[in-house]
């Protein structure tokens, strides 16, 4: 059974690693191999897949006005053609269809992701060298400011969510970051960093959402007997609260800041994992 200080601490880990692009299932997974939890059973790959729920209910929450007006226009043009000018159908389209591809893919590849893929030797690869597809897609972002100002969220296309709907795909790799693969995906399309940021958000609801839930269903049992259900619930409103928080705070930063302080942590994190496996603190599995 998971202690209640221990679902504090990995709520937090979640909490403020979901969104940022440094990869919350890595995090999540170093943290629970600390506490000698095994990373392959399915209570605790339930366990990690419900607490990032609360970390999506704070992104609706904190994106509500946005999903509502998503969902209206979406809603609205079905029936109007006039409707079907606006720019909200279309963006609502591209979060449905920037969905299909992770969907497709997670259920597809389920059994490889929750067993074999949750090895701390990729969880270390995927941290160092997504780090540098970050910086490489970062320097293409800023590389285009002379030749013209990067798109924003009123430029997106349908393709655009389809593009960045299969780079999502990537972070099913623990260590990759599904905020990191799905904003490196935005910039190399030419989207500015708050768009591509923001559309993290907006494509990763559904998704995980939709996981959550699932894993809440068919683990349910394994949660009880070698999690527990208190301990999945402390941990699930201690990452709401504290995504909260990082959401306000990262789209703040990207306004203002590239992305390099996060590649210098992802390989500085990526070597320490590196570095507990050499020494025996951890095992990859």
């Amino acid at each position: 059974m998971i202690q209640w200080w221990q679902a504090i601490l990995l709520g937090i880990v979640e909490g403020l690693s979901e969104f940022l692009p440094i990869s919350s299932t890595g995090h999540l997974t170093v943290v629970e191999k600390l506490f000698k939890y095994p990373i392959d059973d399915a209570g605790v790959t339930a366990f990690t897949a419900i607490i990032q729920v609360g970390a999506i209910l704070a992104a609706v929450l904190y994106f509500r006005r946005d999903i509502v007006r998503l969902a209206v226009g979406w809603f609205r043009g079905l029936f109007s053609k006039e409707a079907r000018t606006n720019v909200d159908y279309r963006l609502g389209w591209g979060v449905i269809v920037g969905t299909i591809p992770i969907a497709i893919v997670g259920l597809t590849l389920q059994k490889a992701i929750e067993g074999p893929l949750r090895n701390l030797w990729i969880v270390a690869a995927a941290l160092i060298l997504w780090s540098v597809v970050l910086w490489f897609a970062d320097r293409a972002s800023a590389q285009s400011a002379p030749r013209g100002t990067p798109r924003g969220e009123e430029s997106m296309t349908i393709m655009d969510a389809l593009i960045l709907g299969v780079w999502q795909c990537v972070a099913l790799i623990p260590g990759v970051s599904r905020s990191g693969a799905t904003i490196s995906g935005g910039l190399f399309r030419g989207i500015d960093r708050v768009t591509a940021t923001r559309w993290s958000f907006f494509l990763g609801i559904p998704a995980l959402l939709a996981a959550g839930g699932f894993q809440a269903v068919k683990a349910s049992k394994s949660i009880h007997d070698t999690v527990g259900w208190g301990a999945t619930a402390i941990g699930t409103v201690v990452a709401f609260v504290v995504a909260y928080a990082s959401i306000a705070w990262l789209l703040r930063f990207v306004a203002h800041n590239r992305f390099t302080a996060f590649v210098i942590y992802r390989v500085i994190a990526g070597l320490a994992v590196v570095g507990l496996l050499v020494g025996g603190v951890v095992t990859a599995r």
